[in-house]
């Protein structure tokens, strides 16, 4: 639906209006177009201007995300309203809530966008590592790379999640796929007889926690030493969660 409002030509004459009286005994009826032409010397006015940076591509719902993930990004996830989206896409609110019922299911959708691409971030660093053990540390290097290079994206995965959930079961899917190539990963660990033994989804736990922790303290700009690097804390971090899992800890 267009963000404007509807012309008014061509809208039949409201009940009890009188139409335009005929011209003289025997002359047909003015036409509209004759009815509406200018006296002489009289001005045309120009045709209305569809507004500048008007919204007019045909992917809304895309689009709203997009703008949603640049507003998290420049004033965080609280300052995020639906309308405000919609007011810096220039778009009716009837196509804003056509897509989005509230502020909730847009978070959902960039929370959902967001499990999309880490699941296959980290499937990547899996796959390229060899799998093995240098395949868990590029899968752990591709999560920090994800959450530093998508911070918007990770604050809405993490935060309020359960709730997210709830309001579009879908999300809970992206999710699970995401966690299932880590989980997927210690198997097949466990079946080189590389890691111990036990439920891979609860070891799974223990390496998103120990992985979130620092990558939540990179983003928001806490770890302040610039005499040790993030790569060699993402390394040392990495190095003690694998021996946390391992079968028998490396000499």
């Amino acid at each position: 639906m267009s963000q404007f409002p509807a012309s008014s030509a061509g809208r039949r004459p409201p009940r009890g209006r009188r139409r335009s009286p005929a011209g003289p005994a025997g002359a047909p009826p003015a036409s509209s177009a004759s009815r509406q032409r200018p006296a002489a010397g009289e001005s045309v006015p120009a045709p209305a201007k569809k507004a500048r940076n008007a919204y007019h591509h045909g992917n809304l719902r895309q689009a709203l995300v997009d703008q949603a993930v640049a507003t998290i990004g420049a004033r965080g996830v609280e300052a995020l309203t639906l309308r405000e989206v919609g007011a810096s896409l220039r778009v009716s609110r009837t196509a804003l809530y056509r897509h989005f019922a509230d502020k909730t299911a847009l978070l959902a959708a960039v929370a959902a966008q967001g499990f999309r691409a880490f699941r296959d971030a980290l499937q990547e660093g899996w796959d390229h590592g060899g799998r093995g053990r240098a395949g868990f540390i590029g899968m752990g290097r591709a999560y920090f790379r994800f959450a530093l290079a998508h911070p918007s994206h990770y604050r809405v995965m993490f935060g309020g999640f359960v709730t997210k959930a709830a309001c579009d079961p879908g999300l809970e899917a992206e999710a699970g796929d995401a966690f299932g190539v880590l989980a997927g990963a210690i198997t097949e660990l466990q079946g080189q007889g590389l890691v111990r033994a036990g439920d891979p989804m609860a070891l799974g736990v223990y390496v998103w926690a120990s992985t979130h922790g620092l990558a939540m303290l990179a983003i928001d700009g806490q770890l302040g030493r610039k005499d040790v690097p993030l790569d060699a804390l993402v390394a040392v971090l990495l190095d003690r969660v694998w021996d946390g899992l391992a079968r028998s800890p490396r000499a």
